[in-house]
């Protein structure tokens, strides 16, 4: 077989001077040094670029790709009239389609911490996600230095917005049961349904987000954690919310996903229960809804609510469980009963005093502390709160 040429030695014509270099020695070695030196500048610039074209082609995205161009032109190259909201990985832009197709389209951030790799994981994780209660992703744009994903619209905005927020939405009871009802089935497709077994890690209100018909829909995969089939339990760098995780989480780094049936408890907690500026708690259920709710559906979201923020995480149903409750399915034991709610000898208060308790006995018990650290992303990315709510300062 022939060599290349650049890497042959051996010439016909040698100089009579044996310590003199070849011609074509000297143009082969400095063939060879351009050729490889050329290699290492492009591996370089490949490590210096965003993403990879190998992690990319590793993930079997489930989507299409825009261009950089289109991108650009339905964000009006990303004005910052269009922003909507800045998160962990970067700004995130509304947009409008030549076909009049509104999308949401989060840009990565070069000076993000958290990275490339969390970002091209989501990716991955999002695309091979397919589900009625989840925020659909419906393609992504690699050019260059860019890396940018673009999702279905949200018209609504986040849960967190239509129950906390001055511009309130009239959310009346069987709107927010059905939207319980629809969070508890996108977390049981994450932990049961879905081949990855995600578990979300940060789930809580912002994450919820709205369709025009009020139709929720979890957001934020930039911090889900694929369980391993073999693993009882998953060690891993603390990140959620505070007010939303669980305390083996917390406290110890312990992650199943019975973590994200405790923030989804506290999640039905708010969903039901009415907030004073503040963020003062006050009775059992919000009194916007007036005498239009249903009080055996109120009774079983506060039941389900306490089951999912049991101290013990065994204790804590699946979330297949938890639909079930839900719609009827399954009885459960009632902690709270209707002459408690309704007679208002319990409060939200006192509900939540005892909540705080058993958080200290497990905290006490503990031998582990583990740092907390606020959620690096955020569904708050694609429709963040005013920082000037009460809500916001509170929670956050």
């Amino acid at each position: 077989m022939q060599e290349p040429a650049f890497l042959i030695y051996k010439v016909d014509y040698v100089s009579k001077n044996e310590n003199n270099i070849s011609v074509g020695a000297v143009v082969g070695i400095v063939a060879i040094v351009v050729f490889f030196g050329g290699e290492v500048a492009y591996y370089v610039k490949i490590q210096w670029n965003m993403v990879s074209s190998t992690d990319l082609n590793g993930l079997d995205l489930q989507t299409g790709s825009f261009t950089l161009r289109q991108l650009k032109a339905a964000t009006n190259n990303f004005d910052v009239v269009n922003k909507i909201g800045e998160g962990g990985f970067g700004s995130v832009y509304k947009g409008l389609l030549s076909d009049g197709t509104i999308i949401a389209v989060k840009q990565l951030s070069s000076k993000s911490k958290q990275g490339n790799r969390e970002f091209v994981n989501e990716i991955g994780m999002i695309s091979a996600l397919q589900h009625p209660y989840l925020v659909k992703l419906y393609e992504c744009c690699v050019e260059g230095n860019q890396l940018l994903l673009v999702y279905e619209y949200m018209e609504n905005n986040s849960l967190a917005r239509a129950l906390f927020e001055e511009c309130q939405l009239k959310l009346d009871w069987a709107t927010r049961y059905k939207i319980c009802i629809g969070i508890a089935r996108g977390l049981a497709y994450l932990h049961e349904e879905s081949r990855l077994k995600i578990v979300h890690r940060d789930i809580k209100a912002t994450n919820a987000l709205l369709d025009k018909n009020l139709k929720p829909k979890i957001s934020d995969f930039g911090l889900a954690k694929l369980g391993e089939e073999d693993d009882t339990h998953i060690s891993t760098r603390i990140a959620g919310t505070y007010g939303y995780m669980a305390p083996e989480y917390a406290m110890h780094g312990y992650l199943t996903d019975k973590a994200d049936v405790h923030s989804f408890g506290i999640v039905a907690f708010e969903i039901a229960l009415e907030l004073k500026e503040k963020g003062k708690l006050m009775k059992l259920v919000d009194s916007k809804l007036g005498s239009d709710f249903i009080k055996k559906e109120v009774i079983v979201m506060i039941n389900v609510a306490l089951l999912c923020t049991n101290v013990t995480p065994t204790v804590r149903p699946t979330m297949s469980s938890v639909v079930n409750m839900l719609e009827g399915k399954t009885v459960i034991k009632e902690l709270v009963s209707d002459s408690t709610i309704f007679s208002h000898k319990i409060t939200l208060e006192g509900m939540m005093a005892n909540l705080q308790h058993s958080y200290e006995t497990y905290t006490n018990d503990s031998l582990i502390e583990m740092p907390l650290t606020a959620s690096s992303s955020s569904a708050a990315d694609l429709y963040p709160l005013h920082l000037n709510s009460d809500y916001w300062a509170n929670r956050e």
